[in-house]
């Protein structure tokens, strides 16, 4: 009986693919275009998930048992699609959540103290001019930080800036805060009127599309720095140059972007202090070692008839068994 086929939007590391290899038939997509997915998860049992699929995938994949994103966040996934056909959706929770933080708090450093335009002017001969402007940039001790998104993203970055730092932490998040919660929530207008730092770590949803605009951008204090760790579309992309072109926003470090690729004509590419870095954020040796191997873990599970460990859709569990039922597992 041939072994079953995981078709790899993009690879995974090396030695937990090697390792696969022993039980499974890896594919891996020449591009993640739709056309190419959907034609080539025609024949796929299970789909290891970085980019996004296209909605009708899923209807035309009748041996799909299940699909796991590398990573935490659903959005590359239609998972009401899915849910309709009976195929597992898990993600890999938190495991690269402090790799994300630590990317934002570096973010957070290279803006507050422009290191990347103080290494140019150094490159350019200058000694003198770095220097003289370095007496006019901030430290962050001291600072305020509001943190959109208390996930374990946004909880790792809080114990970075209080307990590292010594900055003032600010929460925004869409839940009420709980007794006892050792950081301080508020609204994000609240939250701008203070705030030295924002930095967006919530999930794309209908409630967070466009949290930042121009009215909130409008009533930050003046001279914010912004870093997206989040979703592109968190921002009102426009208001964001807007803001930064005026000065109301003193600085950016992007990660993510409305559209991706970030397209070559965007004005963010010509801005100074902005920082842009391609959905990177949360990519590093250790962060992909353990999302590999938390995917793996979870595709043979499925491959032993049972549910992964972070099913997404559980209230698709009966479709899902019953389809499971028809594959002959």
């Amino acid at each position: 009986m041939p072994p079953p086929i995981v078709l790899l939007t993009n690879p995974m590391e090396a030695g937990v693919e090697q390792a696969l290899s022993l039980q499974f038939e890896l594919r891996h997509a020449p591009a993640t275009d739709a056309d190419t997915l959907r034609a080539m998860a025609r024949d796929a049992q299970y789909i290891v998930v970085r980019a996004p699929l296209p909605g009708d995938l899923f209807a035309a994949a009748p041996a799909l048992r299940g699909v796991v994103r590398h990573g935490a966040g659903l959005d590359m996934i239609p998972v009401d699609k899915a849910s309709d056909q009976g195929v597992a959706v898990a993600n890999v929770p938190a495991v690269n959540a402090r790799s994300v933080a630590e990317y934002a708090m570096g973010q957070m450093l290279s803006l507050a103290r422009q290191l990347p335009e103080m290494e140019d002017l150094l490159r350019a001969g200058q000694w003198n001019a770095p220097r003289a402007a370095a007496e006019h940039l901030p430290d962050l001790h001291g600072k305020t930080v509001a943190i959109v998104g208390l996930g374990a993203i946004g909880r790792a970055l809080a114990g970075m800036c209080s307990a590292g730092f010594g900055m003032r932490v600010l929460g925004v998040r869409r839940s009420t805060a709980t007794a006892g919660d050792p950081i301080p929530c508020t609204s994000l207008a609240e939250a701008l009127r203070q705030a030295d730092f924002l930095v967006l770590a919530c999930p794309l949803t209908d409630a967070t599309r466009h949290l930042v605009d121009a009215d909130a951008l409008a009533h930050a204090k003046r001279g914010l720095f912004i870093v997206n760790v989040a979703r592109g579309a968190v921002i009102d992309t426009p208001a964001l140059i807007a803001a930064l072109e005026s000065g109301q926003v003193a600085g950016a470090a992007l990660d993510v972007f409305e559209t991706q690729p970030l397209p070559c004509a965007s004005r963010l590419r010509e801005l100074p202090r902005v920082r842009l870095t391609p959905h990177l954020a949360g990519i590093t040796r250790d962060s992909m070692q353990r999302m590999s191997a938390s995917v793996a873990e979870q595709l043979l599970q499925m491959q032993a008839g049972h549910l992964p460990r972070h099913l997404c859709n559980p209230e698709a569990e009966s479709a899902i068994r019953a389809h499971w039922a028809r594959l002959g597992s």
